[in-house]
């Protein structure tokens, strides 16, 4: 997927809206930070959740981590080949790597989020 279609959250995951459909994931700095990533918790479908709020956790050789949902919905679909092989996120993070789908009300958008640039600026200015 190209990197400037998607937006960020500060809490680094990256959105790709397709009509009301977000599909939601690590980027690729929060997966280089994770190191090793050996197991994904992620929601139920069906589940809803606000932007900002947790919806998973993603557990590596170093730390346990909350994820957080970039955008407001209702999960509509979950990357089941993460139950069996959580390195995906870290070989794919773009792609085969996405975490969840969630169905978000018509005509959301995600200017909220910041575009790459900004998502490197902010990194940048963490001292990354």
């Amino acid at each position: 997927m190209d990197v400037n279609k998607l937006r960020f959250a500060k809490s680094h995951e990256w959105a790709h809206l397709d009509g009301t459909t977000a599909t939601v994931g690590l980027t690729q700095f929060a997966v280089e930070q994770l190191t090793d990533i050996i197991y994904i918790e992620l929601p139920d479908v069906g589940d809803d959740f606000a932007a900002g709020e947790s919806f998973g956790e993603v557990e590596s050789v170093k730390s346990v981590n909350d994820l957080y949902s970039p955008v407001t919905g209702e999960v509509i679909e979950i990357n089941k080949a993460l139950e069996s092989d959580p390195s995906l996120v870290s070989q794919d993070c773009y792609g085969k790597g996405w975490l969840v789908k969630i169905k978000i009300d018509p005509g959301t958008n995600l200017n909220h989020l910041m575009t790459h640039d900004q998502y490197q600026q902010q990194i940048a200015s963490e001292g990354h």
